[in-house]
């Protein structure tokens, strides 16, 4: 068995079984090839299908002896009343006009997402199917290096989030391009004191240096399991993703340098570090956002080509060549990067749903987590943000199989 297994993408919208798709009932009826043109074009204007845009409207079946019958889809039957009367009136005068005889189907209520499932769909009613142009790396697999790679980081996560007393969620954002580790965090909803400014910051080689990858990542450990439980045994209540409110539990301190914050998750914690490891290596650039260089943001983060060109700061007016000019051969970008365009993130926890937003406002590209949050999870337990259309970034979602043991302290 490959890594490559252990390695699973979470679709944008719950898959379902084949023969057994959600259905919506719609009154139907058979008209005349003659008037097809007439009736689509005001049904669209009366009774459009808004939530069934996927659905055809018109369905084309050739009887015995060659004969072509049409049958069109009126509008969608009212649940719990399926009479005539619950029609619009435009509608019904629609019907008398053309004298036509409304029954009640089943179609399809979700878009199809693989072929496979759009030819189960039009076994009730045609539907439309349009398959991803995009592809970010890992959708369709990876190779064993990526995934070598995707393994070394997740357990350096894990490492991290179990390297204090009590297990809590950790994050490590890592630069793909590079294979750096641009920074890492755990949650910080409790802490013994704050820092307010950079100087919690280390150097930027500070970062990989205390998770200590190469000593305590072995690919070849058994550290993977391809039979990862959705239950875990211990209830992990130090994961801020996972207990979202029980920070609200605990008296304050009024008087001691303890002190909680709900917000400070282990995903928000290390966009925090990632900005101030930015500010620290590029102190003179400032944070003028009209001074960076815009990328399209429609659809940018779906791709085929490798991270995406971070937004850098060149200027106010800066063609292409000067663009281009700004990043040095070694890869690493001389002037400062936009937020964290083109980055993974590995997580233990799926993130909650303020988490999962965080990381579409920074542009991440890929998000990696090992166990999946039945509480409040926002990228496939409970919600599926990264299948939100009106959002303008997307990224893709993979879950990384491994088995509780992995979070078992070790005991010298």
């Amino acid at each position: 068995m490959t890594n490559n297994c252990l390695i699973v993408h979470i679709p944008d919208q719950q898959p379902y079984d084949l023969h057994h798709q959600p259905t919506e009932s719609v009154f139907a009826s058979a008209i005349n090839p003659k008037h097809a043109n007439q009736i689509v074009r005001r049904l669209n204007q009366i009774v459009p299908l808004d939530d069934l845009r996927h659905v055809k409207r018109i369905q084309k079946n050739v009887l015995e002896g060659g004969e072509i019958q049409l049958l069109v889809i009126l509008c969608v039957a009212s649940e719990g009343n399926n009479q005539l009367d619950s029609m619009p009136p435009h509608l019904q005068e629609l019907i008398s006009s053309y004298q036509l005889s409304p029954f009640i189907t089943k179609v399809c209520k979700y878009v199809a997402t693989s072929k496979e499932e759009w030819q189960e769909q039009c076994k009730f009613w045609p539907t439309s199917y349009h398959p991803r142009t995009y592809n970010i790396d890992g959708i369709t697999g990876f190779s064993e290096e990526d995934s070598q790679s995707v393994l070394k980081f997740m357990q350096s996560a894990v490492e991290l989030a179990k390297s204090n007393d009590l297990v809590v969620n950790a994050a490590v954002i890592v630069d793909p391009s590079t294979k750096e580790i641009i920074s890492s965090a755990c949650d910080q909803i409790y802490a013994w004191n704050s820092c307010k400014d950079d100087s919690c910051y280390g150097k930027p080689e500070s970062f990989s240096s205390h998770l200590n990858i190469s000593s305590t990542c072995d690919p070849h450990e058994p550290l993977h399991s391809n039979s990862s439980s959705n239950w875990l045994k211990q209830p992990y209540t130090g994961v801020a993703c996972l207990y979202i409110r029980r920070w609200a539990e605990h008296p304050s301190h009024p008087h001691s340098s303890y002190f909680w914050h709900p917000l400070r998750h282990a995903a928000t914690v290390a966009i925090e570090s990632s900005a101030a490891r930015d500010r620290n290596l590029f102190p003179s650039e400032g944070t003028n956002e009209a001074s960076y260089q815009e990328l399209d943001s429609e659809n940018a983060s779906w791709t085929s080509s490798p991270a995406k060109r971070q937004k850098t700061v060149c200027g106010n007016d800066v063609d292409d060549d000067k663009l281009n000019a700004c990043t040095q051969p070694s890869g690493q970008p001389s002037a400062r990067p936009y937020l964290c365009t083109g980055y993974d993130i590995y997580l233990v926890w799926e993130p909650c749903a303020m988490c999962a937003m965080a990381l579409v406002h920074q542009r991440i590209r890929r998000i990696f987590y090992a166990f999946p949050n039945p509480n409040a999870g926002a990228l496939g337990s409970v919600h599926r943000l990264q299948g939100q259309k009106s959002l303008n970034h997307h990224y893709a979602v993979f879950r990384v199989l491994l088995p509780e043991e992995a979070l078992h302290k070790s005991h010298v």
